[in-house]
């Protein structure tokens, strides 16, 4: 009897020793996790020429990124938010920067349409980048009219599908030309 109770002692603690380690490697998973996309947040808004990124601070908790700070105007806030929302393994974005000069905004639909193209731009380039089975650093990409052309140069057809495909289904984007040079 008394073999019978020290069994089930020990199975009751390698249980718990093993539910607590599988525990503890979730949490390190969802925090590396969180960090690796508060690194990308970060990054993709340094990219972008028309934000000022030291004023915008972000925080990753369970893949949903909170955006805090100020920004100029209503667009620059809406830009933010829509070029982190963008990228892959972000649930959501908590948007609450801070518009400091509401009474002097310039809203116009040329500005908005810069913008967006803009915004295309540092996506697309931000996921060519972050994709470990491309030469993000070989293509150039631009936007014009929500057109994004890709430029440069790719190792394989499947690396030229990819980069193509990355482009084209990246949200506002209602064109893809294709200047990609396979290298065989």
């Amino acid at each position: 009897m008394k073999n019978n109770i020290a069994a089930k002692i020990v199975l009751a603690s390698v249980l718990a020793t093993s539910s607590t380690a599988a525990l503890a490697n979730d949490k390190w998973e969802n925090k590396s996790m969180d960090a690796w996309l508060d690194g990308k947040a970060e990054a993709t808004l340094l990219l972008n020429n028309n934000l000022n990124s030291f004023d915008i601070n972000t925080d990753v908790d369970h893949k949903v990124v909170t955006l805090s700070g100020s920004v100029d105007s209503d667009v620059e806030k809406s830009l933010a938010g829509e070029l982190v929302s963008g990228i892959d393994g972000v649930k959501k974005v908590d948007n609450e920067l801070t518009v400091m000069n509401k009474g002097d905004q310039n809203t116009d639909s040329k500005t908005l349409a810069s913008l967006t193209d803009s915004k295309i731009t540092t996506i697309v380039k931000t996921r060519l980048l972050m994709d470990t089975d491309i030469s993000g650093t070989d293509i150039n990409v631009t936007t014009q009219d929500k057109t994004v052309t890709l430029k440069g140069n790719v190792e394989s057809d499947a690396e030229h599908d990819l980069a193509m495909t990355i482009a084209q289904n990246t949200d506002d984007v209602n064109n893809v030309v294709d200047k990609l040079h396979v290298e065989h």
